[in-house]
């Protein structure tokens, strides 16, 4: 059995306030090989915290503690900020939520990508335009030319999101993390950048850790899932096992989300005294 790529051991993540220091990653454990990982739960449940953390993103006051946390054998927190700069992007990438606000406004969408590669390698201009072009494609945007030369208020917030994927993907990393990578988006556009990154991972070989708050939209993209809750996992299983959940949480979850021939008058609200202390 092949090594895992990210091993992360007893993970927790806190922030200073008024009464003390608050933990908002408890303690959770997870390897991460070439699949693709789904990481679930409400708003605040850490998940994102999560993500962050892998790539020491987090920064004063806040604090990271792991008892292991290692990609490829490299322990993450023993790394400098420089040498933390050889590994975010080249070998492991996140693409964030909202495109306008990861965007420089200033820079042209040909620009921000182009930046992304020749951080990480040596090439000429020639070369570096043939692979912004060839990633603009891949990410299926048509007319990438044109678009290589547009700035972000120019586009739209999907293809703004598609942009941000090449500029994660063109120095070909090993890992992708994607933050609730489709929440900006319209509902019509989201399946296409999903199908994007999917067809992209299973290509390259990549791992993938999708971090979301869509149980249906994790199982329908992922291998295996993690469901998190204030902090903490409570629950792993298989996607295609998520319907045999057994934590009163993910039943919980599941049960509130509408189907198509929805015949419930209400939605169920989640009791959460059923796993107060799990």
């Amino acid at each position: 059995m092949m090594a895992p790529m990210l091993e992360v051991k007893n993970l927790r993540v806190s922030f200073p306030t008024h009464r003390g220091r608050v933990e908002v990653v408890k303690g959770i454990s997870f390897d991460v090989g070439r699949e693709r990982l789904g990481i679930v739960g409400e708003s605040g449940s850490g998940k994102s915290m999560t993500g962050r953390a892998i790539l020491k993103l987090i920064r004063k006051p806040g604090l990271v503690t792991a008892d292991r946390m290692s990609f490829d054998g490299i322990d993450i927190l023993s790394q400098n900020e420089k040498q933390m700069r050889s590994i975010r992007g080249a070998r492991i990438s996140m693409v964030m939520q909202d495109p306008k606000f990861s965007l420089n406004p200033v820079m042209t969408v040909g620009q921000q990508i182009a930046e992304a590669l020749v951080t990480h390698e040596k090439l000429g201009r020639r070369e570096v335009n043939e692979r912004i072009l060839a990633m603009l494609d891949a990410v299926r945007i048509n007319d990438p030319k044109r678009v290589a030369g547009l700035y972000p208020h120019e586009v739209s917030g999907g293809m703004g999101q598609r942009v941000m994927i090449a500029m994660m993907l063109i120095p070909e990393p090993e890992l992708l993390i994607a933050d609730e990578p489709t929440s900006a988006l319209d509902v019509s556009v989201q399946a296409q950048v999903l199908d994007i990154i999917d067809d992209l991972v299973t290509r390259k070989g990549m791992g993938l850790i999708l971090i979301s708050h869509d149980l249906n939209l994790v199982s329908r993209y992922c291998d295996r899932i993690l469901v998190m809750n204030s902090g903490t996992v409570v629950e792993e299983c298989a996607a295609g096992q998520l319907d045999k959940a057994s934590h009163p949480y993910t039943r919980g979850l599941l049960a509130a989300m509408p189907t198509m021939n929805e015949n419930r008058d209400e939605l169920p609200v989640l009791d959460r005294t059923q796993w107060a202390g799990t």
